[in-house]
């Protein structure tokens, strides 16, 4: 029947327990490939007698949460379940056969009887039905002398032959690089996996919900994007052959959707993936999910109370309070969140004289603090930015909004009226992740057009990330953009967030992943 390799318990001294270690993977690798041969044989004799191990649906009635929940609502009278789901545990007594099947909505035990299914079909469930096999039963449902509600199988059909056996029952799949590899492995066996990407489900459904409450459309925009733009960021290049022309997988939609609010759709949003060609951290994967909307009519500090709203929603919508738990950080949605300027938040998190943040003096503190600037002949914002990147956002724990930043970090986002030196706009940061950035849009062609200039002049200055020029994206503000917010969300982080997660990893289905 193809026994199961029992894990071995190495107990040995440190020196020793790499070895150990190797030793130990081998022998699971070595009863991996065995059991293999023996389900990949047992397939072979199915279908000798005309058994086909991977058969025609069968059509089911319940789930297996149903049978319980109906069990305790006294709603199973006389009731013949049709249920289907992978086999999770199995045990043998003598002449009758207990396992658990597992489906979309939990386990239920189920009960073969010999003399209730005939002897010839409990002998060939004793031949060909494993561990991880998915199976279609009819039966009632009863309760165990233990207490468990359980179906009493009259009749049964494997419905598709798993040929590998499933990780181990009590450790899971331990193997970091197999749970991205193989998500499907890591979902069959891991409860808190399939929880959390249920979440992820949650927060995204929530989102659209409550942007459909403010009137907000939902559009799909380009992915293949001539020209690169909306934010500074490597792209990934391609080329196609039919136009012979060099295209770029966006890297932000913000582009695309601000020619719609020219269009007149005043309220807009997409929920979906951006690409940058960049390093691979828990932070940081290549291939992201974002939400980014725009409303006309509005500025960033609506913006920030839109923000709040949204987080409070997904937060309470997706763990029932709006307190969550981020490693050691107790965080609080429902509390207003701390706004601060950058110049304001440097000053608090350095513990410097606002006198040392002044253009005459932020050399020094550079120094102070042992930060080494990555661009050539920097301006001030870039070196209030550096500041405020090494020192500042790792500080910031609570949910907070960080404003007032300098023009020339922020070549999208339009001048704040009283302070030119500054634009309207905003990060949202929480256990120091940054989770949205905002800004009121720059909507005047001709400034538009004079920083994308600036851009330009510094990519020939080498700095890979600045944006290029985008004269159809000029050509369409001269029709007149309205005044503008715009908003982007960091889906994924999000997730990580409300669930308790510390890597991006462990919130994407199929992480990118270096080639084995």
């Amino acid at each position: 029947n193809g026994a199961y390799c029992e894990a071995r318990q190495w107990i040995t001294l440190p020196p020793l327990a790499s070895i150990y270690k190797l030793a130990h993977k081998s022998q699971q690798e070595h009863c991996v490939s065995q059991e293999h041969e023996i389900r990949v044989k047992k397939v072979e004799d199915m279908r000798a007698e005309g058994i086909e191990p991977w058969p025609a649906y069968r059509p089911v009635n319940a789930t297996c949460h149903d049978v319980a929940d109906e069990f305790q609502k006294q709603e199973h009278e006389k009731r013949t379940y049709h249920i289907a789901g992978r086999v999770v545990s199995l045990r043998y007594h003598g002449k009758s056969i207990f396992a658990h099947l597992k489906d979309r909505s939990g386990k239920v035990q189920i009960y073969l009887k010999e003399d209730l299914v005939g002897q010839e079909r409990f002998e060939w469930w004793k031949r060909f039905v494993d561990i991880g096999d998915i199976v279609w039963c009819q039966g009632a449902s009863f309760l165990t002398k233990m207490g468990e509600v359980t179906v009493e199988v009259t009749e049964f059909q494997l419905l598709s032959k798993c040929l590998y056996p499933l990780p181990e029952k009590f450790h899971g799949l331990t193997d970091v690089e197999i749970r991205y590899r193989q998500r499907y492995l890591d979902l069959i066996s891991s409860d808190e996996s399939r929880a959390r990407f249920k979440k992820r489900s949650t927060i995204v459904r929530t989102i659209r919900q409550f942007l459909d409450g403010y009137e907000f459309v939902e559009v799909e925009t380009p992915m293949l994007h001539p020209i690169p733009g909306g934010a500074a960021a490597k792209p990934f290049m391609t080329h196609h052959n039919a136009l012979d022309m060099q295209l770029y997988l966006r890297i932000a939609p913000e582009l695309y959707l601000k020619r719609l609010v020219v269009g007149g759709i005043e309220r807009v949003y997409e929920i979906n993936r951006n690409f940058r060609n960049e390093g691979v951290s828990t932070r940081h994967n290549p291939e992201f999910t974002m939400l980014e909307l725009y409303v006309a009519h509005q500025d960033y500090v609506y913006a920030m109370n839109l923000v709040e709203e949204m987080f409070r929603r997904v937060a309470f919508e997706v763990n029932g309070t709006f307190k969550a738990q981020f490693g050691d950080v107790a965080l609080d949605f429902e509390k207003p969140f701390v706004r601060l300027s950058m110049k304001q938040a440097v000053i608090q998190y350095t513990n410097c004289n606002p006198k040392d943040v002044e253009a005459d003096a932020i050399d020094g503190l550079l120094e102070r603090l042992k930060i080494k600037l990555a661009v050539k002949n920097a301006s001030w914002g870039q070196k209030l930015l550096a500041i405020f990147e090494e020192v500042v956002e790792p500080q910031l724990m609570q949910p907070t909004f960080i404003t007032e930043f300098p023009v020339e970090v922020s070549p999208l986002a339009k001048r704040n009226a009283q302070n030119p030196a500054f634009v309207d706009r905003f990060e949202l940061f929480v256990c120091g992740m940054e989770l949205s950035n905002s800004f009121n849009e720059l909507n005047d062609p001709f400034d538009q057009a004079a920083r994308f200039r600036e851009q330009a002049d510094a990519r020939v200055s080498g700095d890979d990330e600045a944006h290029y020029y985008d004269a159809d994206y000029i050509h369409a503000l001269e029709y007149g953009l309205p005044p503008t917010v715009g908003v982007g969300v960091g889906i994924d982080r999000l997730t990580m967030l409300v669930t308790n997660t510390r890597s991006i990893r462990d919130v994407i289905l199929f992480p990118t992943l270096k080639r084995k």
